[in-house]
């Protein structure tokens, strides 16, 4: 994994905005409508153009922009078996405490076009297995065609994979005995998914929001402890699905949830850093930038991460229309170098994705680029001051 060696690198999260087009495609497939070759010839079309975008955008690290799959881990319920049925999650704590805010966003929510995370998705229903490379392998092999056609214009690409912890979270567990080995199921089908990543030469991030929003999602209703125990299984999980994949290929992203919301019920970061520091991984993709996170750069100094360890630290806010001013984003990097006490570890992100979910999404398509420029300008200035 590439560090800043003489500038301040820059990143995102992972899922960029996708043309209404395709996600009116996700949207019908949900419904049953045969859409596979179209969807197929637009998710490509879409990868190559938002690969373009980023260059154009001064992106170092990117990605596929997620194009060719419907949410950041909704997808894999076509590429394992076990999973059937349908059930809809609870909303999340600090959704239920403010029922005019919970109002609204029902009411922005029927009129969208959207692929749903929450609403009749998935449970697991028999054994989950991997059940053909064919699909991750495409998407790598398109990628990297992608990444050949215009003259491999990132730093170092990167591919996202989820959690064997959301997935547990999200699509409920109907058929394991308990959530042990329903995570350990989770684990070694995800692996195979997590080692073609980094065996096509890419960076694997791995996506792990259930690391801090279950607290107020599935665990708003039990002790801290508990959910401590959950992140503690999680973080043992991905461990083992990482055995056979070095540490410095892998980054982890952690975050409270893609939304604009009130967030006071989000466990604070000082909680569970003690526990997510044992991951096996060569960083972490925290959130800086949004108004309830920015302060816990500061956590960075109280549970240091390890020398060989790098930090993409969210400079730039994925849930507002504000386009950051590059001063902004600069004076956020520098404090984010001086806790880390190194600038070559530090890297410049994004808080979390910009569509996690095919027309989610909650800042404008153009907005999106214009964020990301003025994150790349911010780089360049921190670069000046730090290097």
């Amino acid at each position: 994994m590439h560090r800043s060696t003489t500038r301040i690198l820059t990143t995102h999260t992972g899922s960029l905005p996708r043309p209404p087009e395709l996600v009116e495609l996700y949207v019908r497939k949900g419904r049953g409508e045969l859409v596979d070759q179209e969807l197929t010839e637009a998710g490509l079309a879409a990868m190559h153009d938002s690969v373009r975008r980023q260059r154009d955008a001064g992106i170092d690290v990117g990605n596929n922009g997620e194009q060719q799959r419907e949410a950041f881990f909704l997808y894999v319920r076509n590429r394992m078996s076990g999973f059937g049925g349908a059930w809809n999650r609870p909303t999340r704590g600090d959704v239920d405490k403010y029922p005019a805010y919970k109002a609204a966003l029902a009411r922005e929510a029927a009129g969208s076009v959207s692929v749903s995370v929450r609403e009749q998705i998935p449970t697991a229903i028999g054994e989950i297995r991997y059940l053909d490379r064919a699909a991750v392998e495409q998407e790598c092999t398109d990628f990297q065609a992608a990444l050949t056609a215009l003259g491999n214009p990132f730093v170092e690409p990167f591919l996202t994979a989820p959690s064997p912890g959301i997935v547990a979270a999200a699509l409920r567990n109907d058929y394991y005995p308990d959530e042990s080995a329903y995570l350990h199921a989770l684990g070694e089908a995800l692996r195979v998914e997590y080692e073609a990543i980094v065996a096509h030469g890419f960076v694997l991030q791995l996506d792990c929001p259930d690391l801090a929003m279950e607290r107020h999602f599935s665990y708003q209703d039990r002790p801290v402890p508990d959910f401590l125990g959950f992140v503690d299984r999680v973080v043992r999980t991905i461990n083992a699905a990482l055995v056979n994949i070095p540490r410095d290929r892998v980054r982890l992203h952690v975050c409270w949830g893609n939304y604009e919301g009130p967030h006071d019920c989000d466990i604070e970061l000082a909680e569970i850093m003690p526990i997510i520091r044992g991951l096996n991984v060569g960083g972490f993709v925290l959130p800086f930038a949004n108004p309830r996170h920015a302060h816990e750069y500061k956590v960075l100094k109280t549970f240091p991460l390890d020398q060989d360890q790098v930090i993409v630290a969210g400079v730039i806010d994925s849930v507002t229309n504000f386009v950051e001013h590059p001063e902004v984003v600069a004076d956020r990097l520098e404090r984010v170098a001086e806790v880390v006490g190194d600038p070559t570890r530090v890297l410049a992100g994004t808080d979390c994705g910009f569509d996690t979910s095919a027309g989610m999404r909650r800042v404008a398509s153009d907005v999106v680029w214009a964020k990301l420029a003025a994150m790349s300008e911010g780089a360049r200035i921190a670069s000046g001051r730090l290097f």
